[in-house]
């Protein structure tokens, strides 16, 4: 008789806990680093996929002045972030995590050697004729390339839950996002001096060499894994069982929830942070200023990673978004760069906080089964919520608020918040997108998810300890019972969105009951 699927309850699509045939292993001697070479592999492999889309970015609004067609890469990285993100959570349990990140490096180096086959056969003229086929294809291709990436990163996350001891799961994530603001610092200076010095042809062949660099490297690494037990007919991306494993914990789609909010107001500030720079500076001198703003995303990493979060990771995630949000508002409200550059800089110092603190919780409170899923279905929720803004954002900007800003209606309107200079439209939109941050973040600490899932978070044994004491006894009965009183108990959490039950990058928004 076949053994159920250690993933999912077949009838039901509740998570189960993992059986016998499939071993969890104990945290290694060398786990810790073990950890810190599949982190810096990782590391290069971002930089590189950052460093070509900063690059297409800068490119694009170089070459075109358009406001829209920025906007809408922008829009679209995030958007197949979103449409792929539970694909990636699914492989990434159904597979051993050193397999999927090699699975992911050889599609981003693949993708990346087809545009730059494209740019040598097509031409540079013809590609960036908006009107025209190529110039879509070619951004589609690029984003593709890097928005795979993303699988390494879910499967970094859970590396995290196998390599490192528990007590260090929210100095390792602190340790993440360092890296990822050496990536920010590198690639912001280098994408903006690549494109200005060098063109797209250079830049392209230089993330194709760096690929095939990280990928060699990558394949000479070994994570110690059991083989993860999966059944033949489990579908390709498991909703349910990445929905049953956020349900099973109190609160936790709320802070799903609120991670997708605040990446819905992230939004405005991915599509037009860049522009406000660039008309401010030029691109390589904004590309310079962000690469040494960009070291507050270090010095905020390395502060985690000395320091921790805190005993209820919750609340620092809540009190730092709402600073987020008064800061988001202040930095353009006078076109003074030392305010802009100060205000970057205090930013990016607050992001890897956000960020571990999210993944800090879910290494806690999810059972490492189903990590995968769960930061997938995370990263695709939150996710979709950016390319909404910056689809909107975008033409909103660029055809209503940056015309009003430059008559004189809006100046006499508006000129006392923003003063005046270049850019105030966008500054215009800067100073609302912080104010509502900041309240929401704020509201959120007295909604009752806020106290089940910090309550939930200080409760919780290591997910790995718990998961392997379930496979010790659980038994088929033993999972139909337990999803029986799942079924039957309160849902304190199910009308955070009305219905059973958020990323450089962010992650906040609003925390309800």
């Amino acid at each position: 008789m076949p053994e159920p699927d250690p993933l999912t309850s077949p009838n039901t699509g509740a998570i189960a806990h993992a059986s016998a045939d499939a071993p969890l292993n104990p945290v290694p001697a060398n786990g810790m680093r073990t950890f810190l070479q599949i982190l810096v592999n990782t590391a290069v492999a971002n930089l590189t996929t950052s460093y070509l889309w900063f690059a297409l970015t800068f490119w694009v609004y170089l070459e075109t002045r358009s406001v829209l067609a920025t906007g809408i890469i922008g829009g679209a990285y995030m958007l197949l972030v979103a449409i792929f993100g539970m694909v990636f959570g699914t492989i990434v349990d159904r597979r051993r995590k050193h397999q999927a990140m090699v699975i992911a490096s050889t599609t981003s180096l693949g993708a990346f050697v087809v545009v730059g086959i494209i740019f040598e056969a097509v031409g540079q003229a013809q590609i960036l004729n908006l009107g025209g086929p190529w110039f879509w294809l070619f951004c589609g291709i690029i984003l593709f390339g890097g928005v795979i990436e993303n699988m390494r990163n879910i499967a970094l996350s859970t590396t995290v839950t196998l390599l490192v001891p528990p007590d260090r799961h929210a100095n390792a994530n602190g340790l993440v996002g360092t890296v990822t603001g050496v990536a920010f610092i590198v690639t912001s200076v280098f994408s903006g001096l690549s494109v200005g010095l060098l063109g797209m042809g250079w830049t392209l062949l230089i993330a194709i060499v760096v690929t095939a660099l990280v990928l060699a490297h990558l394949l000479t690494l070994r994570i110690p894994e059991a083989k993860p037990h999966v059944e033949q007919s489990a579908p390709i991306v498991d909703v349910r069982g990445a929905l049953g494993a956020i349900r099973l914990v109190p609160g936790l789609f709320a802070l799903i929830i609120f991670s997708t909010f605040n990446n819905l107001i992230g939004g405005v500030y991915m599509a037009l942070m860049d522009l406000y720079g660039i008309d401010m500076f030029g691109v390589e001198g904004w590309g310079i200023l962000f690469g040494v703003a960009a070291t507050g995303f270090v010095v905020g990493g390395l502060i985690i990673a000395k320091f921790g979060l805190g005993k209820n990771p919750i609340r620092t995630l809540l009190l730092i978004v709402a600073l987020m949000g008064i800061l988001g508002a202040a930095f353009t409200i006078r076109e003074w760069w030392p305010l802009y550059a100060i205000g970057i800089w205090v930013y990016m110092a607050m992001i890897p906080a956000v960020e571990a603190a999210e993944q800090t919780v879910i290494q806690r409170v999810v059972p490492f089964t189903t990590q995968g899923r769960v930061f997938g279905f995370a990263q695709a929720f939150e996710a979709a919520a950016a390319p909404i803004t910056a689809f909107l954002i975008a033409p909103i900007a660029e055809f209503f608020i940056i015309p009003l800003m430059d008559s004189r209606e809006g100046q006499e309107q508006w000129g006392w918040l923003v003063g005046e200079g270049q850019s105030r439209g966008i500054a215009l939109v800067f100073v609302f997108a912080g104010l509502i941050m900041t309240v929401v973040a704020l509201l959120a600490f007295l909604t009752p998810s806020y106290r089940r899932i910090s309550a939930q978070y200080a409760t919780s044994p290591d997910a790995l300890e718990s998961a392997a004491d379930s496979s010790d006894s659980d038994t088929p009965e033993d999972h139909t019972e337990a999803h029986t009183e799942a079924d039957t108990a309160p849902a304190p959490h199910r009308d955070a969105v009305g219905q059973p039950s958020a990323v450089p990058s962010s992650n906040a928004g609003s925390v309800e009951s």
